[in-house]
């Protein structure tokens, strides 16, 4: 190899270097959390992708234990696609008024399944993409539904991933788009469901937004602590 190929490769191998080290510190922080919860996963009740769907839709600026409490009684009454299809969103409110903007999830929620009865056949579409086409259904949203429903690839970011990912300086991002982009770039594609659902674990028992519990965190050593 000549001179110039050489100082070429190294050059190369230089620019490579930071993220193929950050690839195995992120790695490590998925084994880690992963090892400790191994139990990780959805805390939202539901017990079909449509129910799953509506659930997430509901957890949006409100609890996961408080959308619990409100879906037995709604998923009693509206047990399909077809039935919410065939309701206004007025009919919806008795159940889910605890729900923090139940008005507007509920009208989003009847149009959401009027297309999909409609052009779906009241199946929900099997892709983030046709799902977030969804009423009400951002990107976030559909890439939990994706991934839980139909073992997508896709690493979903709540205010948890956003604010750990950032702490844990893989990603300077604000906007959870480009967070994800990065976190994709770290992860291989088969961690990235895990990966998602581990930090939102640990998001909401230890590396709390105001009051991190860094003494008793199985990554601290692992961690930069920005913003901390």
């Amino acid at each position: 190899m000549s001179v110039t190929k050489k100082k070429t490769a190294r050059r190369r191998a230089a620019k490579r270097a930071p993220w193929a080290s950050e690839r195995r510190r992120a790695a490590a922080v998925i084994e880690r959390l992963d090892r400790e919860m191994p139990e990780a996963k959805i805390e939202l009740d539901y017990g079909n992708e449509i129910e799953l769907l509506v659930a997430v839709i509901l957890s949006a600026q409100c609890t996961d234990a408080m959308v619990n409490r409100c879906t037995p009684s709604l998923f009693a009454v509206f047990p399909t696609a077809e039935a919410y299809a065939a309701a206004e969103p007025e009919d919806l409110h008795p159940h889910v008024s605890r729900c923090g903007l139940y008005r507007n999830k509920s009208k989003n929620i009847v149009a959401a399944m009027r297309r999909i009865v409609d052009e779906y056949g009241g199946r929900l579409p099997r892709t983030r993409e046709e799902l977030e086409q969804l009423p009400g259904v951002g990107r976030k949203t559909a890439g939990v539904v994706a991934v839980h429903a139909f073992g997508g690839q896709a690493f979903p970011v709540d205010t948890h991933v956003g604010r750990l990912a950032r702490r844990l300086g893989f990603t300077r991002e604000e906007n959870p788009d480009k967070v994800e982009a990065d976190m994709q770039r770290l992860l291989p594609p088969e961690l990235w469901a895990k990966g998602h659902q581990l930090l939102v674990w640990h998001g909401r028992r230890c590396c709390d937004a105001r009051r991190p519990a860094c003494d008793r965190c199985v990554v601290a050593d692992l961690c930069p602590k920005r913003g901390v």
